[in-house]
């Protein structure tokens, strides 16, 4: 199961294991479980710490990694390769006594939650969000012993995720109910289920002094901004609902300048590491409600926040991003995560054989089209215009593949359910108005993005599509907010733009500031 390259990385973290544990396979005599007992056996090969057990759990092919003498441990149902290997070898150390990285007052908070927590995660390994949900429950179940994880490959046990109607990954219950579905950080999780954590983070909140800058935004934009006016000396604050932006939800990277190939998730953490590198308040989990601009050029700018609380700084930076963009259709809302999508890489597996669609012909459409065509069993690709949008190589391999019908000149005005499940689509044929329906399974959203600017009307002036109106410095319609990446009017909503938007923004507010005349700022604010 283990390649050389991977053994000698594993036996490398393996001994950082300070307490025995065990390997407690549950297997059947399927393939899957010899597969399984292969690589439990090639792991406890190679550590002394580690030994390999057996019992008889409902589900096979599973495993136990369990603190020998002790309740300690995490489960996983099937084989966590792929994208959850990083995941079994976390749960490797952590169970057997290697600290976490995780923040220490976060670490308290866990072992301090009050109750009985039981999960279940269902995941896919071409899921590049699983690996944070199942890392983050496998962590609390160890800090706790009042939290359990099982992490369950879906496409193993599909009858168990037909009969829990799971249709995207990952998916988690909370004591036989739907806790989440789709990415989650420790945090979100440890705060969701922690009923005074909002109230908490408002009143630390409260208590901060006023900023230089405050970025609102984690994104590629708002790590480079950050990153940018710490390096000049001054107060920097970074608020993100979620640290990473839409780069979390990003597959492969190929265009990003100096790195020939890299995943989302992966720049994100990169991104967090560096901003954190420097002296930066980093807020994260915290969505921004309101913005008021100062009444006079060197007052305090104001961020109402959704929890209550509010922060001050003498300039803004806003880098919100985009969201995917909805068809805005009967059905579409009432069906998502049951057969509506939007992300093909995560969720695509558990289309396994079935008829799925594809709204969208640009590079984005076009690419999750040809991706879903190798595991479905037939793609249609529905274009409103009347040709596909995306690159001429990405054409030639879609028109290549026997699977796939590509329908133009379509609008989807429809979603089809049967109050369960999706079983169907309508378009109308543009050019003659008659209207069509499909039969399939899924439907998967590529037609780009929206910018996450509604809060900002009538602070700063936006565009008829919502993108905030800016100038070649980056600068707002108001003194001394400034704004860039996605969600403003800069063309070509790309990280390697967004990054050099966001290091303008900060160099144009540095620059604001040492500008201004003196001024009473509480007089000002």
């Amino acid at each position: 199961m283990l390649d050389a390259n991977l053994t000698q990385q594993l036996k490398a973290y393996l001994v950082n294991i300070r307490e025995p544990i065990e390997l407690v396979a549950s297997l059947g005599t399927d393939a899957k479980s010899r597969e399984l007992g292969e690589l439990l056996n090639e792991i406890a090969a190679l550590s002394d710490k580690i030994e390999v057990v057996h019992a008889d759990d409902a589900r096979k092919p599973s495993f136990q990694i369990r603190r020998t003498g002790t309740d300690i441990g995490v489960r996983f149902a099937g084989i966590p390769m792929g994208h959850e290997f990083t995941s079994l070898v976390l749960a490797l150390l952590q169970v057997g006594g290697h600290p976490s990285k995780a923040a220490q007052d976060l670490i308290e908070q866990i072992k301090n939650l009050d109750g009985d927590f039981a999960f279940e995660t269902y995941f896919s390994l071409s899921c590049q969000n699983c690996p944070d949900v199942v890392q983050a429950l496998n962590l609390m179940s160890v800090l706790n012993p009042r939290i359990s994880n099982v992490s369950i490959d879906g496409s193993l046990f599909k009858e168990e995720v037909e009969a829990r109607k799971v249709m995207a990954v990952p998916t988690v219950y909370l004591n036989g109910e739907v806790f989440g579905q789709g990415r989650m950080e420790l945090e979100q999780i440890v705060a969701k289920i922690d009923s005074g954590a909002s109230a908490r983070a408002a009143d630390k909140i409260r208590s901060k002094d006023a900023f230089d800058v405050l970025v609102v935004g984690g994104g590629p934009a708002g790590a480079a901004a950050a990153i940018y006016t710490a390096r000049k000396g001054i107060r920097t604050g970074v608020l993100a609902e979620r640290f990473g932006g839409q780069v979390l939800d990003t597959m492969a990277i190929e265009n990003f300048i100096s790195v020939p190939h890299t995943e989302g998730p992966k720049l994100a953490a990169h991104l967090e590491q560096h901003v954190k590198e420097y002296d930066v308040d980093v807020m994260n989990l915290q969505r921004a409600d309101k913005l008021i601009p100062a009444a006079q050029p060197g007052g305090l700018h104001e961020v109402r926040l959704e929890n209550g609380a509010s922060l001050k700084a003498r300039t803004v930076i806003l880098s919100t991003g985009a969201r995917w963009r909805q068809m805005n259709v009967p059905g579409e809302d009432a069906y998502k995560n049951k057969g509506v999508a939007y992300c093909p890489h995560c969720d695509g597996p558990l289309f396994k054989g079935k008829r799925v669609a594809v709204i969208g012909g640009g590079n984005s459409g076009v690419e999750a089209a040809i991706d879903l065509a190798g595991i479905v069993a037939h793609v249609t690709l529905i274009e409103y215009d009347t040709d596909l949008r995306a690159d001429a190589v990405l054409q030639r391999k879609l028109a290549s593949l026997p699977n796939v019908k590509i329908i133009t000149s379509a609008l989807t005005t429809e979603v089809k359910g049967d109050g369960e499940k999706v079983v169907g689509l309508v378009y109308k044929d543009r050019n003659h108005g008659s209207a069509h329906e499909i039969a399939l399974e899924g439907i998967f959203v590529q037609i780009g993005l929206v910018p996450n600017t509604e809060w900002l009307k009538g602070a700063v002036a936006l565009t008829t599509r919502g993108e905030i109106e800016i100038d070649d410095r980056g600068e707002t319609s108001q003194p001394g907010i400034f704004a860039a990446g996605d969600a403003t009017t800069v063309p070509f909503k790309q990280i390697v733009i967004a990054m050099g938007e966001g290091s303008k923004a900060a160099l144009s507010a540095f620059d604001y500031l040492i500008r201004l005349a003196p001024v009473d700022v509480a007089q000002a604010a």
